[in-house]
């Protein structure tokens, strides 16, 4: 049986274990590393704003709820108004007065009504209040997922320059960092 191509096993291991004296690897590294601890951050509050944002939504939808039930109360009250404005009608029609009650409720139920009214309005107002809070949380998570892609994709080109050794790739993958890490940084302060 031939013997196969012998390899230099000792010296192998030593360049293994030989720290990098190559100052564009150990750059790429650094700057890999930063775009890595941005693109955390990032999305740590990508996630945090989206949730903020179910949850308003859900409070809204809650709101939206019981502003329903609140109409539905106030037009069972108008059905039973009308059902005593009949009554009345029909005392009248018998030409006599009707029993002071009836009048009496007629008048309650649209008190009742107008308070109704105004308690289903306030719902209706929370809800609209909860939906525009979570619709401007979900644009700005929209623009932190933005960064965050932009992050990563400049970390994935960071890998590829470390690999190819190529600086223009590097190049690249800092101008998409620094775009993403911007994006980032005005999210934040917006």
């Amino acid at each position: 049986m031939p013997e196969g191509t012998e390899i230099d096993i000792e010296r192998l291991q030593e360049t293994i274990h030989e720290p990098p004296t190559d100052s564009l690897l150990r750059n790429i590294a650094l700057t890999t590393a930063l775009l890595a601890a941005f693109g955390a951050v990032a999305s740590l509050h990508a996630g945090g704003t989206v949730n903020e944002a179910l949850v308003l939504k859900t409070e809204a939808g809650r709101l939206q709820a019981e502003a329903s039930d609140q109409w539905t109360y106030y037009q069972a009250k108008g059905i039973k108004a009308s059902v005593q404005e009949a009554s009345r009608a029909t005392w009248i029609a018998a030409g006599k007065a009707a029993p002071a009650y009836v009048d009496e409720s007629i008048q309650r139920y649209a008190v009742e009504q107008k308070d109704i009214e105004h308690v289903a309005r306030e719902k209706e107002r929370e809800r609209d209040d909860k939906s525009e809070q979570a619709d401007r949380l979900l644009a700005r998570h929209h623009r932190f997922a933005n960064s965050v892609a932009l992050l990563q994709v400049g970390i994935a080109l960071g890998a590829v320059a470390a690999l190819t050794r190529q600086r223009a790739i590097w190049l690249g993958s800092g101008i998409l960092g620094l775009l993403g890490a911007a994006m980032f940084g005005l999210t934040l302060i917006r």
